[in-house]
């Protein structure tokens, strides 16, 4: 093991492969803040340019490019509210009111000292213990994965205000029927299609969170007058001088050390739950981020639970360390079973098959230096983002100093040409803008908008895994207490759902 170490030091540290996990990480961070553009399309577009390099270069590159994405998807939720990508949704629920609130040089600051130590903490994990957690990972059946499924869900209790959990509970359930449209992946039958050939693949998640996110605050803020706030809109009265709204501000990029002390131990159990989580095949970031997130906000003392959705140093810094850790936890089985973990690390198997290895529990005995390298450069590309781009920062948030007439139609056309990249189809353009008219109506009237994407992100996943569920137990539900591993995710899933009744009751009885 040491030697494969050392062995990785040399490759991972050669001043070419420096390079390239460096303009990885670059190019990744800007790929991924164009909405439509995520991890998957990014490191998709590198496939090309790694067919002249050797092995552990070509796959140095790529693994730069997946965790910059996934840094830069963070950026875009924080500075406009628009996730491009499913792991960096829960980023925008704390990290876009701090924007709001004057506080984007301290949201993206934090959003990167998290990004870093989840990732460094995975990078050192996966060094450690790749070959045991692989093994573990092994162990998990469609069961334990449904359980897991349902655990996830039960992250709604964070999403929800004080007396809001039905809502929260009714827009989760909403969230899951728009799964279901498009063929069945069982079957392969047309659901809830209505006939129409444009429906058949279902929605994508990018639609659902442009329209739900992005679109609904854009036409909401202009609906509610806000732009009124800006001196530079025609018709006002104003200097003509390039003032910005007082939200626009960049604010400090300083944490005070209360603060340190406050979400250091936040990112060291998230960053561990992240990457725990990460290693199971198919699971990935997204699942890994709203269970970080439902976690702290029910573990944070009752003063600051409140905070929790309206600008929470905690609620931004749990998700961003939970989506890095997973990220490299997804190279577990990626790397020592041959399995994905993730879309992106199924992006990667192709081109490590292209090269004509075999990923594998042999992989680190037949290429070492690919095997080895990899994993070094992981904590190399997480050091090259923290410094690439924490000097970006003060550039990055001017683009909330942008006039409101120019940054409208802007985010505007961030969703329009992100949802039409992903299928072509301008079909998708008008749900897309029935669904962000449906969400402004359902935000007027109290109901929250993050329980929709959650139900349908992880209601695909929890389908799948009930049908091959019910098929083992030839459609008995025996299996949620006669496996272990599922009986104890649904007992945590138990706990978590009552623990806000138990603390309810606890001070009642005070």
């Amino acid at each position: 093991m040491f030697e494969g170490i050392a062995s990785g030091l040399g490759t991972a540290l050669a001043p070419f492969n420096l390079l390239m996990v460096t303009l990885g990480c670059f190019a990744g961070t800007f790929i991924g803040l164009l909405p439509g553009l995520g991890p998957i399309s990014a490191v998709a577009l590198m496939i090309p340019l790694t067919y002249g390099l050797d092995p552990a270069s070509g796959m140095i590159l790529m693994a730069g490019v997946y965790y910059g994405a996934v840094f830069g998807g963070s950026t875009s939720s924080i500075l406009i509210n628009a996730p491009g990508t499913a792991s960096t949704v829960a980023t925008s629920f704390d990290g876009y009111p701090l924007a709001q609130s004057g506080q984007a040089g301290r949201a993206l600051a934090l959003a990167a000292y998290a990004s870093f130590c989840g990732g460094t903490i995975g990078a050192i994990a996966l060094l450690v213990a790749a070959p045991l957690l692989a093994q573990v990972a092994l162990g998990f059946q469609s069961p334990d994965y449904f359980a897991l499924m349902v655990l996830g869900l039960t992250a709604i209790t964070a999403m929800a205000g004080r007396g809001q959990m039905l809502q929260a509970a009714l827009m989760a359930v909403l969230g899951l029927m728009l799964g279901t449209v498009g063929a069945d992946a069982t079957s392969g039958l047309p659901r809830f299609t209505f006939g129409r050939l444009d429906l058949i693949d279902g929605f994508s998640f990018l639609l659902l969170a442009m329209a739900t996110f992005a679109l609904a605050e854009v036409v909401g803020s202009v609906l509610a007058g806000k732009h009124r706030n800006n001196p530079l809109l025609p018709g006002e009265q104003g200097s003509g001088s390039s003032v910005a709204p007082v939200n626009a501000a960049l604010g400090s990029m300083r944490l005070t050390a209360a603060e340190v002390r406050e979400v250091a131990p936040v990112i060291g159990r998230s960053s561990v739950l992240g990457f725990l989580v990460g290693v199971l095949p198919g699971v990935g970031a997204t699942l890994a981020s709203f269970i970080a997130y439902g976690v702290e906000r029910n573990l944070a003392p009752q003063a600051l639970r409140a905070r929790f959705g309206k600008g929470s140093l905690r609620g931004l810094a749990a998700p961003e360390a939970a989506n890095n850790a997973a990220s490299t936890g997804s190279f577990v089985p990626l790397l020592t079973l041959g399995i994905p973990g993730s879309g992106t690390t199924a992006i990667m198997l192709g081109a490590l098959v292209a090269y004509g290895i075999q990923p594998g529990p042999r992989l680190f005995v037949d290429h070492p230096e690919v095997f080895w390298s990899v994993i070094v450069s992981m904590y190399v590309g997480n050091l090259v983002l923290l410094l690439l781009n924490l000097p970006l920062i003060p550039y990055l948030a001017r683009l909330l100093r942008v006039p409101t007439q120019l940054l409208v139609p802007m985010v505007i056309l961030f969703c329009v040409v992100g949802v039409y990249l992903v299928s072509f189809n301008t079909v998708d353009i008008q749900i897309m803008v029935v669904i962000a008219l449906v969400a402004l109506l359902l935000k007027g009237l109290g109901f929250p908008m993050a329980p929709v994407l959650l139900g349908f992100i992880l209601g695909g996943y929890l389908e799948d895994n009930l049908q091959r569920a019910l098929i083992l137990y030839d459609g008995s539900v025996r299996f949620l207490w006669e496996r272990p591993a599922s009986l104890g995710i649904m007992g945590v899933t138990l706990l978590f759902l009552l623990w806000p009744m138990l603390e309810r009751w606890r001070g009642i009885n005070r």
